[in-house]
């Protein structure tokens, strides 16, 4: 593209255009236009670059920089950079330029350049630089944009705003290619380049100031600059003619430097430049510098130095040489506070900082740094000050015990504190009011406010874990830093968990919901020191198993009473047994794990003291009575013996065995007794069979250790000898007591014992028998079959001997069984006959069902079914009959639709003429000629319209027939593509785009007679519709307060002829039944309520009321009858709403579905571009829709909607209208959700029931955006216009043709942006937009016809009608448009498969065709042509396709081989599935048939019954127009029977009668008089007293009702006024009671007209 060069002074002036030749004047005059190019090009490098510069983001190349400029964005930006306080983001339309990108460029975007210039405006820059918006947006001057941003750089450099633009002319490089492109651009637009290098000239001359004086001042300074002495310099600068701000007189070194090198950048650029200018040519500034050039250079100076000021005070840490340097005018630094120093000195410190760590180096902070910090200082010191504003709201509400508003206050942003959770505001309440309590001010401060909120949040969060049981989580919480518990290890966590769960779960039993950071600290130590005692036993526990394993009782007895170790019942005398047994235990331990490292566990140690104890115990009680009983055998005394062993032993002894047990005793201690002096008094008793235990039987001590030197007792028996004797003892006693007890039991046994060895040996016998039991069967199975055998062979031998006659029997059986079958089968038949010929139909149908279910179903339907229904393509008469039969009607429904509009507008116009009349403003000739018009209108304009449509088309010559045919393609693209339209509509104003909707565009679509136009209808709505909202719409309650185009069309649209059945339909029952209610009378005004009350009392009495006139809501609202009369009427409202809400909840299905369906697109389009908008606010824009919009005016107005029949001169009655009225009021507040409230609140007692309804309408707006799309409902297609009989026709008048031609050609640069687009073709092809006249031809109209002006005028209004075809549709030998080869090539399949079978295609294609199908395919041929030639014309084929199905069989299968080659290259069909994808397609065009038929008879009956609301309506109007005949009728017998000056004749001519005029009667009265009868009721500045002085003359006019009323003081005539007796009525109608007449008298309208009327008309 370019570079800059390294050395530019060295290269040629001009980029690359370089020729040292000698040049002839052209090619002299070629290279001056390329020089212009190159340097247009080089100061659009210029502006791209200063651009970038400012705005910190990169612009498109240069070559692509005009176009990248058009949209205004960039321009936005440079305005917000410069102005932002002028342009703000939210102002730049498309910022991100997304829509650009996505279509192009839209009007909105020029709002961008105003803004541009807005902000240009805003800073002084002079208009002469300004571009125009055009200039810009449609590219018509873009040089002088990039001329304006030239003048606004240097204006803004000059202002200390932006950095000087580069001179970058010879520093470029461009291709020839580029400059080439840019000269034609230029040259395209012949554009006058402006001078880029007298800006700074015409910028001085501008700002208003004296020329001459500032030239010369700043020729001295370009001097004085250029003789190098500062001092010098510096006087010229400060000259005030210079008009130089801000030069300090201590920089004027820094001034002379940096402005000497400004000066000789610019004559080494003017150099570059002057080359090829003459002297004449040349601009004094070129080589000087501007005054705004030397301004900017002392801007640039003064902020490096103010810069170096503030860094050097930052690096000394110098508030108040800081400040200075900040308030410096050089710096123009926004917002610099002087009590925010101390943060700015703090925020820049820290800032300067950081870029030297960046860095690396030391680094000055430049003016943007500066400013940006000082607005982050300012934003932290007044987030201070709001921060202790906060925390003293916090103390104050913690001190008052307010749980909500402490946690308001603790959840305000300024407050700056942790997260607070809502759910716990009591927990936070009590806990800061216990700090703050404990604080020596009573008052917290925000780091102990931060610290305590912090930590009490995570304690709620812990809480919060402990309610959800989630051990997870409260690990998580209690590892939190924040929540600063003490003494926590990680290791016990699980242990802390499962505790603080259990403390919880008992807390909240007792009605505790939060634990306090105390509870759970608590927790944690308990916790803590539960696991060091457990450490300190598991030591002690080691230290007894080593005690153990040492074998030391001592040792032993040591460890076992360590207080570590926690055991129980530790006796010191049983030290050996412990060791003993614990020993024991551990070696019985190890034994059962196999582990010798196995130790003895606590509980373990526990149980063997235990045992040990226990043992000790019992081997003493045993002790004790060995001794006893030893004795007591020595001494012979029996007595102790069973007590002892009772006792001691815990033997069961019998007492019958008393004298058994001593003598066995006995005998058993004499046979061990022996003589021994030596024996010791010890006793040796064995514990467990294993542990030894002594006892001394003379000091009954017991041990375990064994006394030393001592031999126990052998001559004594042992507890062991005593126990086994005694108890052999007693079992031989009891079994001697046993036997003798159960000797009958014995003998039993010993029969049962018996009896079982019997059985037993039968049970041997018979498992011996079942085990031999197939032996025994084959014996008698032998026998058996030996017997059968010979019986057989005996019977054998008998047939043997008699075969023929057996052979004879059998064949006259046979014979007689099939005669007998065959009779009884044939006489079923017979009986049966009309069964078997229903079964065979039925299965013949149902195979024809089943294949037209595979038809229609299946995914691949075969051909060889595809063939069998291909007939149903064929067009029958009747489907030609039905066709022209919707034609016709279609044509009628239109032509009435625009018939009754017409003849509505007339008798509207006639309503306004008679009440003209009636107020005497027209004669009555003007009504009677009107009345002529309408009569003969309504008689013949259905006529004329058909009939000069007729003759228009055939009346067209030639050249004008191809006019209306490209008019024809025309209408057909703006029909099918809603775009154009849409956005035709958005581009006009208002008025005049409403105009054409009610005009063109219905017409266009025909008011949607049929299921195709009213699909393409709906279609250019939600295209108009998403348009309208994304550029209009910007905030969603625009739809509601606004008027959208789009939703004013669709309402109109569904109002109109077409959709006023349907709302009739809905809303007729209910309304008609509430006008018929007689009785009904609502009224919820309380001043009417109280107006009707006054007007009543005074017509009654005649009196004037003594209630005041004039009231207030509040006023009226006082009196009791006022009051009774509102609630009754709020009542019977409440009760007729509910009527009409179910009528209109229960009808959805009867609302129209283009109404539906707009609802649900505009529900979608709102949410899709606001998404955060709620289902709630998009719910009442879809009310806003279907009932404010759609429903309310038909229920407030239903005679002006066709409601209800109102007979020819009827009118609602007041009373109906405010009923409907007030209902309407009602539903329409229901609907939008909103409450009486304000001047409606006497009516807030129906604010319940509104909330209530608006929650069903809610439910009955979502259910009506609950459609399906429009291609589902009339199941239209892109080949639906191809299957049709007849081409879509439109009727519409020339003048609405010529119309659209002009607005399309006016915004065709809008509608159709790309060049190729079909519309400019056809536009194109159209040429200008004609005149009624040339539309026509020449000889429509007879030049010399005096009326010529008003025939070309009715001629406009001539109704043509226009069969719309595409332009593109496949000519002959034309094979661009694939669809339509597609079509054609399925016409050709249809005719080949017809009549030559095949299972698939391509066999019938390579299948020779038989002399026989070659027939029967020309019979079809024929067939089809006869039924051409009948065909209407409009309904006919091309003739291309008529042709081809005239083809022979063969030339047609190779034209449907060619075709499906050229389909297969465009990828719509393949051979490898046999072309299965075209026959998918013909089976789908079946299928479509049978549903266009059904849908053309429905659209008969729908046409028909519309067409009789037509004529039912247009019946009303001719009811109408006779009854203003018979009105006007009456009027003429009145005139003639009067004796008046003129009267009428038929022709509408004046007749003298006479002049005299009939003396009319007045009357006179004094103000005081009248003021008596309470007519007056004051004069403005006239006392009571001075009414007698007054004097009222009425006098009655010459027409009836017309009064003329004179007002004189003292005689004097002061005043006179005309009164309307009509007016008065109205005044009093409208519930007006006072009046106001010479603008000073204030009357009665009540007792006037009694007056009146008592006077005037003897009522």
């Amino acid at each position: 593209m370019h570079h800059e060069e390294l050395a530019p002074l060295q290269r040629p002036r001009y980029g690359s255009i370089v020729d040292d030749e000698r040049l002839s004047a052209e090619e002299m005059d070629e290279r001056r236009r390329q020089n212009i190019a190159y340097e247009y090009l080089c100061h659009l490098e210029e502006a791209k670059r200063w651009m970038e510069v400012c705005l910190e983001e990169e612009l498109p190349a240069t070559t692509e920089l005009e176009e990248g400029l058009r949209n205004g964005v960039y321009l936005a930006k440079l305005a917000k950079f410069f102005a932002p306080n002028v342009v703000s983001d939210k102002k730049i339309y498309d910022v991100e330029q997304a829509r650009y990108k996505r279509s192009g460029l839209h009007f909105r975007h020029t709002d961008n350049t105003v803004q541009w210039l807005r902000a240009m405006e805003s800073i002084g820059l002079p208009k002469i630089f300004y571009p125009e918006t055009t200039d810009v947006y449609d590219r018509k001057n873009i040089p002088r944009m990039i001329y304006c941003i030239h003048a606004l750089s240097l204006y803004l450099f000059k202002l200390g705003l932006a950095p000087q633009i580069q001179d970058l002319l010879g520093k470029v490089d461009f291709t020839e290619e580029e400059i080439s492109n840019m000269r034609k651009e230029l040259e395209k637009y012949g554009i006058q380049m402006p001078s880029f290098s007298k800006i700074g000239g015409i910028l001085a001359s501008e700002l208003s100031v004296d020329e001459a004086a500032l030239h010369a001042a700043v020729i001295a300074i370009n001097e004085a600059i250029e003789k190098g002495i500062a001092e010098q310099t510096i006087v010229t600068l400060r000259n005030p003619n210079a008009m130089l701000l801000n030069v300090d007189e201590e920089l004027a070194q820094d001034y002379q430097n940096e402005l000497f090198e400004a000066k000789r950048r610019k004559e080494s650029n003017a150099r570059l430049k002057n080359g090829a200018i003459s002297e004449e040519e040349r601009d004094v500034y070129e080589e000087l510098l501007t005054q705004a050039e030397i301004q900017g250079n002392i801007n640039k100076i003064n902020i490096h130095i103010a810069l170096v000021q503030v860094n050097e005070a930052i690096d000394q840490q110098d508030e108040v040489a800081l400040m200075a340097g900040l308030n410096r005018t050089a710096l123009s630094l926004l917002e610099v506070l002087p009590q925010n120093s101390s943060w700015y000195l703090m925020q820049l410190c820290n800032s300067k900082e950081q870029k030297m760590q960046i860095a690396g180096v030391p680094n000055m902070l430049d003016k943007s740094e500066i400013q940006n910090e000082v607005s982050v200082a300012n934003a932290e010191a007044e987030a201070h000050k709001l921060k202790l504003i906060a925390v003293d709201n916090i103390n104050t509400t913690i001190r008052n015990c307010d749980p909500s508003k402490t946690l308001v206050a603790l959840m305000k942003p300024e407050a700056q504190l942790p997260v607070v959770h809502p759910f716990a505001a009591v927990f936070y309440q009590t806990e800061l009011f216990n700090l703050q309590q404990q604080n020596a001010v009573n008052y917290l401060a925000h780091d102990e406010l931060s610290i305590a909120v912090e930590m009490l949040s995570a304690v709620v969060l812990l809480n919060q874990a402990l309610e959800n049981k989630d051990l997870l989580m409260i690990k998580n919480h209690l590892r939190t830093p924040c929540i600063g518990f003490n003494n926590l290890e990680e290791e016990n966590f699980q242990r802390y968990a499962d505790t603080l769960l259990s403390i919880k779960s008992e807390a909240s039993s007792q009605g505790q919901d939060y634990l306090s950071w105390n509870d759970i600290q608590n927790c944690i130590d308990m916790v803590n020191m539960q696991i060091k005692e457990e450490n300190e036993r598991i030591i002690a526990i080691g230290q007894i198993n080593e005690a153990i394993d040492q074998g030391n009782p001592e040792k032993t007895l040591e460890t076992l009473l360590l207080p570590t170790a926690k055991l129980q019942d530790v006796k010191p005398v049983n030290a050996r047994h412990y060791q003993d047994v614990l020993y024991h235990a551990k070696a019985q331990k190890r034994k059962e794990s196999q582990d010798e490292s196995a130790l003895l566990w606590l509980d373990e140690i526990q149980k063997g003291i235990n045992d040990g104890n226990n043992n000790i115990k019992e081997a003493a009680i045993l002790a004790v009575g060995t001794s006893v009983i030893n004795k007591s055998l020595e001494k012979g005394d029996s007595q102790p013996i069973l007590m002892i062993l009772q006792s001691k032993f815990g033997l069961r002894v019998i007492p019958e065995c008393a004298e058994n047990y001593f003598r066995n005793l006995s005998e058993a201690k004499n046979m061990k007794a022996r003589e021994d002096s030596n024996e010791s008094p010890w006793i040796k008793l064995v514990m467990k069979n294993m542990y030894d235990y002594y006892y001394n039987v003379e000091t009954e001590e017991g041990t375990c250790d064994a006394p030393e030197g001592v031999v126990p007792k052998t001559s004594w028996l042992t507890g062991e000898e005593i126990q086994s004797i005694v108890g052999q003892v007693t079992a031989d006693y009891n079994r001697e007591q046993l036997w003798l007890a159960n000797e009958n039991l014995i003998v039993q046994l010993q029969a049962r014992a018996r009896g079982f060895l019997v059985r037993k040996n039968y049970q041997e016998r018979k498992a011996y028998l079942q085990s031999q039991e197939p032996s025994a069967i084959k014996i008698q199975a032998f026998w058996k079959g030996y017997k059968q055998r010979k019986s057989y062979i005996d019977r054998l031998k008998v047939l043997q001997g008699n075969v023929a006659a057996i052979v004879k029997i059998q064949s006259w059986v046979k014979m007689w069984l099939a005669k007998r079958s065959y009779r009884k089968r044939l006489q079923y038949f017979k009986d049966h006959n009309d069964d078997i010929v229903k079964i065979q139909a039925f299965l013949r149908a149902n195979k024809a069902r089943e294949d037209y279910r595979t038809l229609i179903g299946a995914e691949n339907p075969p051909l060889t079914v595809l063939r069998k229904f291909a007939y149903l393509l064929d067009q029958s008469d009747l489907d030609f009959q039905e066709e022209l039969e919707v034609t016709r009607l279609r044509e009628e429904v239109v032509t009435k639709i625009r018939s009754n509009q017409q003849l509505e507008k007339d008798l509207n116009l006639m309503d306004i003429k008679i009440g003209l009349l009636v107020k005497n403003r027209i004669t009555l000739q003007d009504v009677v000629l009107h009345s002529k018009k309408l009569n003969k209108k309504s008689k013949s304009q259905l006529e004329e319209m058909v009939m000069v449509d007729k003759q228009g088309i055939k009346g067209l010559s030639k050249e004008r027939r191809r006019k209306l045919e490209a008019y024809q393609h025309l209408f057909y693209l703006l029909q099918t593509n809603p775009t154009y339209l849409a956005k035709l509509i958005f581009q006009m104003p208002q008025n005049k785009s409403t105009k054409f909707m009610d005009t063109v565009i219905f017409t266009l679509y025909n008011y949607a007679s049929n299921q195709r136009e009213e699909y393409l209808l709906l279609k250019l709505f939600k295209t108009a519709l998403g348009e309208e909202i994304n550029s209009k719409v910007d905030q969603i309650q625009d739809i509601v307060t606004g008027n959208p185009t789009v939703i004013k069309m669709v309402v109109s649209f569904n109002r109109g002829a077409r959709g006023q059945n349907t709302l009739r339909q809905l809303l007729a029952p209910v309304v008609k039944e509430i006008m018929e209610d007689k009785s009904l009378i609502i009224n919820t005004s309380p001043v009417d309520v109280y107006k009707s009350w006054v007007n009543q009392l005074e017509m009654q009495t005649g009196e004037a009321s003594k209630l005041p006139y004039d009231v207030t809501t509040e006023q009226a609202l006082t009196h009791t009858e006022v009051v009774n009369k509102l609630e009754s009427s709020i009542q019977s409202l409440r009760a007729v709403t509910d009527k009409v809400l179910t009528t209109i909840f229960s009808s959805l299905n009867m609302m129209p579905y283009g109404m539906r369906y707009i609802a649900k697109v505009l529900k979608s389009s709102l949410h899709e571009k606001f998404p955060d908008a709620t289902e709630d606010e998009l719910l009442k824009i879809v009310g806003n829709l279907l009932y404010y919009r759609y429903m309310n005016p038909a229920i407030v107005a239903p005679d002006g909607f066709d409601i209800i029949d109102i007979t020819a001169g009827g009118q609602i009655h007041p009373d109906q209208r405010r009923n409907l009225g007030c209902v309407a009021k009602v539903l329409q507040h229901a609907a939008s959700n909103k409450l009486f409230e304000g001047e409606s609140e006497h009516l807030s007692s129906m604010n319940t029931y509104l909330s209530q309804t608006y929650q069903k309408f809610r439910i009955f707006f979502q259910a009506a955006c609950d459609v399906p799309e429009p291609e589902e409902k009339f199941n239209i297609d892109e080949y639906s216009d191809m299957v049709t009989l007849s081409k879509p026709v439109i009727y519409i008048s020339i003048e609405e043709i010529i119309n659209t031609h002009s607005l399309l050609l006016e915004h065709q640069d809008a509608i159709a942006t790309e060049p190729n687009d079909l519309l400019n073709e056809l536009l194109e092809g159209l040429g200008p937009v004609p005149d009624v006249e040339s539309f026509l031809g020449e000889g429509a109209v007879d030049p010399n016809d005096p009326n010529r002006a008003s025939t070309l005028n009715q001629l406009a209004k001539t109704e043509i009608s226009l069969s719309l075809t595409s332009k593109y549709e496949l000519r002959e030998g034309e094979d661009q448009d694939l669809k339509s080869l597609m079509i054609k090539t399925k016409r050709l399949i249809v005719d080949v498969i017809r009549t030559q079978p095949g299972n698939t295609l391509l066999e019938i294609l390579e299948t020779p065709a038989t002399a026989q199908q070659e027939s029967e395919h020309l019979k079809l041929a024929e067939k089809r042509a006869i039924l051409d030639s009948k065909t209407p014309e409009k309904m006919k084929h091309s003739q291309s396709i008529f042709e081809d199905g005239q083809l022979p069989l063969e030339q047609k299968k190779r034209k449907i081989q060619r075709n499906l080659r050229t389909l297969e290259q465009a990828g719509l069909v393949s051979s490898a599935t046999k072309y299965q994808e075209i026959i998918n397609e013909i089976a789908k065009d079946i299928r479509n048939q049978r549903r266009y038929r059904h849908h053309r008879k429905a659209e008969l009956v729908k046409l028909q019954q519309t067409l009789n609301a037509l004529n039912s309506k247009t019946t009303f109007y001719e009811e109408q127009i006779n009854y203003y005949n018979t009105y006007i009728k009456t009027c003429l017998d009145n005139l003639t029977r009067k004796n008046s000056r003129r009267s009428i004749k038929v022709d509408g001519k004046e007749e003298v009668k006479g002049s005299k005029k009939l003396k009319q009667t007045s009357l006179k009265y004094t103000a005081a008089r009248l003021h008596e009868k309470g007519v007056i009721l004051e004069i403005e500045d006239l006392q009571t007293n001075q009414f007698k002085n007054v004097m009222f003359d009425i006098t009655p006019g010459e027409e009836v009702g017309d009064f003329e009323i004179k007002a004189k003081f003292l005689g004097v005539e002061m005043e006179k006024v005309q009164l309307h007796f009509q007016d008065l009525l109205q005044m009093q109608y409208e519930g007006v009671a006072v009046m106001k007449m010479f603008d000073k008298a204030k009357v009665n309208v009540n007792l006037l007209i009694f007056l009146l009327n008592k006077k005037f008309y003897g009522k």
